[in-house]
């Protein structure tokens, strides 16, 4: 079973909260966004899929430096799919609007390989091995608890050892709590208030590209959070989703790990000589 680790902060904040919302117009327009937002996902994903599973083996071989990722195996991209979809709790998450393949930079610059799913109600981050085909673990943040966006080029302290091309998305959903010192150094904390994206390396495959592409993912992630906070919103505090364009910031100085990690790509499933990782 795989492990679920829920994105929010307090215990506090964990008490039901009012599901009360405002009816009339907003009920209209809602059920049209939900009605537009089912359609093109099922529109995407209905064209990619086909794509993935009849494109043949010898295409790959012309990415030179991604042919090695186990999601591009033919059909294994589409189990995938598959699979996380079945364990999204319709009850408690809602409805999907959109899955993504994407990589995750943690607070040690390691990146990680993922996939993430947008429900009504929930940020979904799955873990899951491409080789075995089965999620690993789960990690869960609602909707109405995230209050920022931003977009930027990376950035490290003074003196840091390290750097990053490209620019990532970040998700904040406490502003109101700062990581502990421990756990900004420890390499295997996971209770830090926000989570950062870059695009997965195959993005530049073309049947890939709706499923890697992170603007789509943040502009529908945007409109989720800000209907999810009107349909249950949070006592003291403000609602709404700020979109901003700033420096994204890794607290990291050394980072033989991570350098090593991400330069040999062990945060993704790949294969490896005889072995697979």
């Amino acid at each position: 079973m795989a492990n679920e680790e829920k994105g929010v902060p307090t215990e506090k904040q964990q008490s039901p909260l009012s599901s009360s919302c405002s009816s009339g117009p907003a009920d209209s327009q809602e059920a049209a966004y939900q009605a537009e937002v089912a359609g093109e996902q099922k529109t995407d994903l209905g064209a990619a899929r086909p794509q993935l599973a009849d494109l043949p083996a010898d295409s790959f071989l012309q990415h030179f430096k991604t042919r090695k990722f186990f999601v591009l195996r033919p059909g294994t991209l589409n189990q995938a799919v598959k699979d996380i979809e079945a364990l999204v709790n319709k009850e408690e998450d809602g409805s999907i609007h959109g899955t993504w393949l994407m990589a995750e930079v943690d607070h040690w610059n390691n990146e990680k390989e993922r996939l993430v799913v947008i429900t009504d109600n929930t940020l979904l981050i799955f873990k899951y091995d491409f080789v075995l085909l089965g999620c690993e673990q789960i990690q869960k943040i609602q909707l109405n608890y995230i209050d920022r966006i931003a977009h930027g080029s990376f950035s490290f302290p003074k003196g840091s050892l390290l750097k990053r091309d490209g620019d990532g998305l970040r998700i904040f959903w406490d502003r109101l709590r700062e990581p502990s010192f421990s756990s900004k150094w420890n390499p295997f904390a996971n209770d830090f208030p926000f989570t950062t994206f870059i695009h997965h390396p195959v993005r530049n495959i073309d049947t890939l590209a709706a499923l890697c592409d992170i603007q789509t993912f943040s502009e529908r992630l945007k409109h989720a959070a800000e209907r999810a906070h009107m349909r249950k919103p949070i006592p003291g505090k403000a609602n709404g989703v700020l979109v901003l364009q700033q420096p994204i910031y890794i607290e990291a100085y050394v980072g033989a790990m991570s350098f090593l990690g991400n330069q040999n790509k062990l945060g993704y499933c790949m294969a490896r000589g005889n072995l697979g990782f």
